[in-house]
């Protein structure tokens, strides 16, 4: 589902950012600018809402669950309200074109009613609303409208004031850490680029000025794309592109860092990681394999959240291959980590001859990980500048180490019997 932005969308979000309000805790004074507009309205929902690229948040809300922060944007009610400086009223979201078909109007809580003023700053940039809706069509009174659009003026006087004390008191610090700016700034640099690069990587960097090339006997190169990711992006809003590969690459960035892989960069909608590099450990083909099943769990879960919702969703392939590497730093001023060699091609190949939703992997990696793990085989199957490979899907943990119904959790047993270093022996 897409959806309107104004046409000055950039600038907007850098206005919005310069408020600083999003994900703030809760304020009194929002919250009472949104009880009053509830009650001059005699509506049983109202809020105060942001709208920063693909993300609706709400900074206050009255009538909504603790727990309900905010949607997509494009099933937000709001998107349409930024994209203008007055005030949208729609007695009958059941009889409107545009909302009739939103998930929170044909299914819960089965919203009926929606009026909101944009909040407009100074500059005339709409970043956020001020809205009251119903469970039922109705009508506000000219008295009612007219009071949404004086609670809209106060609600941005608030953020006016709000910005001005925390640009004074950010003043204030910057005066008192002014001696020591400059080692502050190295620490930064220092700790950005052990976010950008392994750990081991990062310090060699910092203690050489540069990472001599490595090569590594052994490891297991794991590759994930989108099944028909190019028909979609076709299609596609950018934004809403963007925030969902987001979605799914921060799922799978958490799922490499708990199983110990590392990350090696996305193209597009691939997604490439490695296992025993640069931190050699013999469990890495085990634990690339746990991690495209936890993969392939993270992208179900979302799959099935946003069909609830009646939005897509992406499918993806993952393809697994075990072999020698060669891993080292590319370019001057934006360093990237990298492995190259036969392995890296070969899983490339594999992921490209899956099927949405599994895992395919080499003759190999089956030979590895066969004691721990289902598999189907699939035979040899020709591929692309390659003799042909033996391929088998990963189904799932053997019942026997699987901690969940669907064995893509691994139990202590597994854990165990995978390490032989955890193993007693009696004498």
């Amino acid at each position: 589902m897409s959806y309107p932005i104004p046409e000055n969308e950039v600038e907007r979000n850098e206005v919005l950012r310069s408020y600083r309000v999003m994900d703030t805790p809760v304020e009194a004074a929002f919250e009472d600018i949104c009880r009053l507009a509830a009650q001059i309205c005699d509506c049983p929902v109202a809020y105060v809402s942001f709208i920063e690229e693909d993300r609706f948040w709400f900074k206050s809300k009255y009538g909504l669950p603790a727990d309900f922060e905010g949607c997509p944007r494009e099933i937000a009610f709001c998107s349409v309200t930024v994209c203008g400086s007055d005030l949208v009223l729609v007695p009958d979201l059941k009889a409107d074109e545009y909302y009739k078909e939103f998930p929170f109007v044909v299914g819960d809580p089965f919203l009926g009613f929606y009026c909101a003023m944009p909040l407009v700053t100074p500059d005339g940039f709409a970043i956020g609303t001020i809205c009251v809706m119903d469970f039922k069509p109705r009508e506000l009174d000219f008295e009612q409208q007219e009071a949404v659009r004086r609670l809209a003026h106060q609600t941005m006087a608030q953020l006016e004031y709000r910005r001005r004390i925390i640009e004074l008191d950010q003043t204030m610090r910057e005066l008192d850490t002014a001696h020591a700016l400059l080692a502050k700034e190295k620490a930064r640099a220092d700790n950005l680029l052990m976010t950008m690069l392994p750990d081991s990587i990062a310090r060699e960097l910092l203690e050489n000025d540069k990472v001599a090339p490595r090569f590594f006997n052994d490891a297991t190169v794991l590759f994930a794309d989108v099944q028909g990711f190019t028909k979609f992006a076709e299609k596609a809003d950018a934004a809403m592109l963007i925030g969902m590969l987001n979605i799914y690459f921060a799922a799978f960035d958490d799922i490499m860092e708990e199983f110990g892989l590392e990350k090696i960069k996305t193209i597009g909608d691939a997604y490439m990681a490695v296992s025993g590099v640069p931190k050699p450990d013999r469990l890495y083909t085990q634990n690339a394999c746990l991690a495209a099943l936890a993969m392939q769990k993270a992208a179900d879960k979302q799959k099935v959240d946003r069909q609830k919702l009646r939005l897509p969703f992406f499918e993806f392939r993952i393809g697994i291959h075990s072999g020698p590497v060669i891993a080292g730093l590319v370019g001057r001023k934006r360093f990237t980590y990298d492995i190259w060699g036969d392995a890296v091609n070969v899983a490339a190949r594999l992921e490209s001859h899956s099927e949405a939703g599994r895992i395919n992997v080499s003759a190999r990696v089956f030979h590895q990980t066969s004691p721990f793990f289902e598999f189907t085989e699939r035979g040899s199957i020709e591929v692309k500048n390659k003799a042909p490979v033996a391929m088998y899907f990963l189904d799932r943990l053997q019942e026997q180490y699987s901690e969940d119904a669907d064995g893509r959790t691994a139990n202590a047993k597994f854990q165990m019997m995978s390490d032989p270093t955890k193993l007693r022996f009696k004498m």
